[in-house]
């Protein structure tokens, strides 16, 4: 797929048929990008398992970034407790890059969090993800824990990053 435009962005409620591609993109990429293995699609079916089976709409989230009506990305919000969300699965696809796209799923989830009076957000993300980490900071989160471990066929750095809304 050829580079895209910002112009056709659409930004729309995530739906269960879309839920094969979240866990599949998510694979996808980080197969090719960090070279991890089958140990991440798989977390990131539990996840979207989890989510689908316990899906709260008045409290929890999800949005499809579609350009001319191909999805490009995705993020949710779901809830941890009264008071606190988690960001989940946030992704940008590489053709979609440098568009703003990230900013744009981040600040939707910073939105709904907010109109839900949670207090904190927080997400779960890697120390060599650098563009993600970028971001977060850049829209106030700090980074609150840090952790080495081995998963996904590699040695990784956890990290929480924590907002308060």
């Amino acid at each position: 797929m050829s580079a895209m435009s910002a112009s056709g962005i659409v930004l729309r409620d995530a739906l269960p048929a879309d839920m094969d591609w979240v866990v599949r993109q998510h694979g996808g990429q980080y197969l090719l990008e960090c070279g991890w293995n089958s140990e991440f699609e798989a977390l990131v079916a539990d996840i979207v398992a989890k989510m689908m089976a316990l899906h709260d709409p008045a409290w929890e989230r999800g949005w499809i970034a579609e350009i001319d009506g191909i999805r490009v990305g995705s993020v949710f919000v779901v809830r941890k407790t009264a008071t606190q969300a988690q960001l989940r699965l946030l992704l940008v696809a590489p053709q979609a890059r440098g568009l703003g796209l990230g900013a744009q799923l981040t600040d939707e989830c910073l939105a709904f969090a907010r109109s839900r009076a949670y207090k904190t957000l927080i997400l779960w993300t890697h120390s060599n993800l650098t563009v993600a980490r970028a971001l977060y900071a850049k829209r106030g989160f700090r980074l609150v824990q840090s952790e080495p471990y081995r998963a996904f066929g590699h040695d990784l750095v956890s990290e929480i990053w924590e907002l308060t809304l």
